[in-house]
């Protein structure tokens, strides 16, 4: 087993969860700045995920296309790179370009519910074919050692398809020893419209001690779901006895999440009586980002269309007077300069 960066690594680790269209290099810069403070070890960085398909069978210019997507600074380091597919061949392909374009790691994607996604076979619909799964793994493996340089691989799932069979999915994924597997602690049924079971999260390592109890060094497992805040996360692994945890919709509208420890109280505009809060973030920094991520969008995602941006607009135009107009009239910018306008014009009459 390789384990590669994440044996050096200070547990327990938190992550920055692959999500579509919103773990671009302008959200993940947004980051770099405000939580990477700490050091490069303040958490790790995922990357939005690119289909191996497309990486193996495409033409030179739609290579580069997709390949966007994997553009990153070294600042973000340690980053993992994303991929989904199904044919074995192809995710060797891909994982090669991965460890040649110089990332820490590569990550299989096995729990997305995407129906696109899905019906290449891939993502979710992988936990009903757990010894494609493995054989998808062990080509990753392959792809990911090079001459001169290997590369850790993991995988990213779900506790199952329409139901939880943890104990039957998690341990075929075992076999293949990846370096780490992050569960997303619903079914692909529930989606994300329940409770994220965090036990079960428990249960996986336990899984795995059993399935490699023989082993030297053992797979990583770290838990997904409803992690609503930095000390949330470390509560969560100590009771899971989980290696990390990855967190997703909490950090949108907050750049400032692996640096302050908890989202501070902006709807009462004073200090949060939340322990541990290295520093206070105003409405007026909170707009002024707003403000910073929409031109990085615009500078460094101009192959995206600008309505991508607008899903951040809720998360950091929350919990202030004024945040529902406000966030009306951004829903309905069409640049980074109507929503520099808009910002500037609302907070010169709040002040």
């Amino acid at each position: 087993m390789y384990l590669g960066f994440w044996k050096k690594i200070k547990k327990p680790f938190l992550a920055i969860a692959p999500m579509a269209d919103v773990t671009d290099l302008a959200f993940r810069r947004m980051f770099v700045k405000y939580s990477k403070c700490g050091g490069a070890n303040k958490y790790v960085t995922w990357t939005e995920f690119v289909s191996a398909d497309g990486l193996a069978l495409a033409g030179e210019e739609g290579r580069k296309r997709l390949l966007r997507a994997f553009d990153y600074i070294e600042a973000e380091r340690p980053i993992v790179a994303q991929i989904f597919g199904s044919n074995p061949e192809h995710i060797e392909k891909a994982v090669v370009m991965v460890r040649e374009l110089g990332f820490d790691g590569v990550d299989i994607n096995m729990g997305c519910p995407d129906r696109s996604v899905e019906k290449q076979k891939a993502g979710a619909a992988l936990m009903k074919n757990p010894e494609l799964a493995k054989e998808i793994i062990l080509s990753a493996k392959r792809g990911a050692k090079g001459k001169d340089r290997e590369i850790p691989v993991s995988v990213k799932t779900r506790l199952g398809y329409n139901k939880d069979e943890l104990e039957k999915w998690l341990p075929k994924i075992l076999e293949a020893e990846p370096a780490l597997v992050t569960i997303h602690a619903r079914t692909r049924k529930e989606l994300s419209l329940v409770k994220a079971k965090w036990e079960r999260v428990k249960r996986a390592v336990e899984i795995r001690d059993e399935v490699q109890a023989g082993l030297k060094e053992k797979t990583l497992i770290a838990g997904n779901g409803d992690v609503a805040s930095r000390e949330d996360a470390l509560q969560k692994i100590k009771e899971s006895g989980a290696d990390g945890a990855m967190v997703g919709r909490a950090l949108f509208g907050n750049p400032w999440f692996f640096s302050t420890g908890k989202r501070c109280d902006l709807k009462n505009s004073k200090r949060s009586d939340l322990e541990e809060v290295a520093s206070y973030v105003s409405v007026k920094e909170k707009l002024n980002a707003l403000v910073e991520h929409t031109k990085l969008f615009e500078k460094l995602c101009e192959y995206k269309n600008f309505s991508v941006m607008k899903k951040h607009y809720k998360a950091y135009c929350h919990g202030f007077l004024g945040a529902k107009e406000l966030r009306i009239k951004l829903m309905e910018a069409e640049s980074g300069g109507e929503v520099e306008e808009l910002v500037r014009e609302f907070i010169v009459r709040s002040e």
